[in-house]
């Protein structure tokens, strides 16, 4: 069911199969205007301004799980780093699952003047930002775990803002490109990240604070200058506990399509997750290069640049010919070969080669997957809310990694193992990506 379908038919609130408080049939036509399917194009300048909320949440996410936190924890206890760092990004990853939903459902359900989306950016930059500062002043694990905690629920909410807009006012036709500019934004946090706290500035504290700030400046263009459409009040039935909970569920029966789109991209991140963990052991031990901090640097930025430059082409190509599955199960089988070079070639070159091979093909996923997704949704008036739901399957797999990677490596044939299992796991979620019917 497209977005349109949900606003010429909605649901009718007295049906127990839909608890989710849907659009009433009485207040349909009065929300049309948010809720219509978008027609017209958004100019580069909407674009620009929602790809920088976007950079801002992946500043927020991946600076400091890149750099800073194992900095602290190492400060902490080097013994232990590697175990402590699991505890708190597993944490902040639980959170982020159960947050981004309840986000935004609310955010579906606000009516103020500003519009649904643009309250909610501005509100979750601003409590990200003030978790990164907590983060930073944690003097022990504790204190630290709670920084992070409420930053992942900031950058959250933020996210869920900024999902959004691109199935609120971006036509399909365009959708593709748009979601490829926001895509690379995901990218750039951890190439510009990497550069603000490394070569800009010293120090933990400050990086965190440079890192908050920036969170907060690059939300502005949006929030301020950007129209955001106004749902009009009593337009959804009173939100309750038992909505909360029901929006976490979206029956894979009635939506289909929803469900294979949520099983797909979970394995993707998955295989990304797996590929990734031990990417500073693998230099380290079976490339031996000689400096694996650095390596990594390089790699992200090679990663980086190939994504920059497939996501965009790869939009046009989709939007132009309206075709995204195909484009989604080339992306895999691009990334899964990356995933085989690092199994089968331990060395520095090939290493490279690999990088950029995984980011050209995450360029392309990134780009199209996304508008795949906008496209299934099962109701427009749950657009936040079910792209909350979506983006756990950006967040599960960053719980369930360890768990899976470690064993693999200690036990079912090292690195090599690792890395066969991220290409499979990739391959399977290409030949997934078939049994979405909607969308060509």
């Amino acid at each position: 069911m497209s977005g349109a379908d949900a606003v010429a038919a909605p649901a009718d609130p007295a049906d127990p199969a839909d608890p989710a408080g849907h659009v009433a049939a009485d207040t349909a036509h009065a929300a049309g205007a948010a809720l219509a399917e978008p027609v017209t194009r958004v100019s580069w300048r909407w674009t620009a301004s929602l790809s920088l909320v976007n950079l801002g949440v992946f500043l927020g996410f991946f600076t400091p799980i890149q750099i800073l936190l194992p900095m602290q924890l190492e400060r902490l206890d080097a013994a232990h780093k590697a175990g402590l760092l699991s505890w708190v990004t597993g944490v902040g990853a639980v959170v982020a699952m159960l947050v981004n939903p309840l986000a935004g459902a609310l955010s579906d359900r606000t009516t103020s003047r500003f519009g649904r989306r643009r309250p909610w950016i501005l509100a979750g930059a601003l409590l990200g930002a003030g978790g990164l500062l907590l983060t930073a002043g944690g003097h022990g694990l504790v204190g630290i775990t709670v920084g992070w905690v409420v930053a992942q629920a900031g950058l959250n909410v933020m996210l869920a803002g900024a999902t959004a807009p691109v199935a609120d006012q971006v036509p399909s036709r365009q959708r593709a490109v748009v979601s490829g500019w926001t895509g690379i934004s995901q990218s750039l946090g951890l190439v510009v990240g990497a550069l603000l706290v490394t070569l800009l500035v010293g120090g933990i504290a400050s990086g965190y604070a440079v890192v908050a700030a920036m969170t907060v400046a690059l939300a502005l263009p949006f929030v301020l200058f950007f129209a955001d459409p106004v749902l009009p009040p009593g337009a959804f039935r009173s939100f309750n506990l038992r909505t909360m909970l029901a929006g976490y569920w979206v029956s894979p029966r009635r939506y289909p399509d929803f469900g294979w789109a949520f099983v797909t991209r979970f394995l993707i991140n998955l295989g990304n997750a797996i590929g990734t963990l031990y990417l500073l052991f693998y230099l380290t031990d079976a490339v031996h290069y000689r400096s694996p901090d650095a390596g990594v640097l390089i790699l992200t930025a090679v990663y980086t640049l190939a994504a920059l430059l497939t996501a965009i082409p790869a939009g046009m190509v989709s939007d132009r010919t309206g075709r995204r599955r195909a484009l989604v199960v080339l992306s895999c089988a691009v990334m899964a070969v990356a995933a085989l070079l690092l199994a089968l070639v331990h060395t520095w070159p090939a290493t490279v080669v690999a990088a950029a091979v995984l980011g050209a093909g995450y360029g392309v996923y990134l780009a199209v997957d996304q508008a795949l997704v906008t496209q299934v949704l099962p109701v427009a008036a749950d657009r936040a809310k079910d792209l909350g739901v979506i983006n756990i399957a950006n967040s599960g797999p960053q719980v369930i990694a360890p768990a899976i990677a470690a064993p693999i490596v200690a036990d079912f044939g090292g690195y090599f193992g690792l890395y066969l299992a991220t290409a499979l796991v990739t391959l399977l979620a290409g030949l997934l990506v078939h049994r979405i019917r909607g969308v060509a």
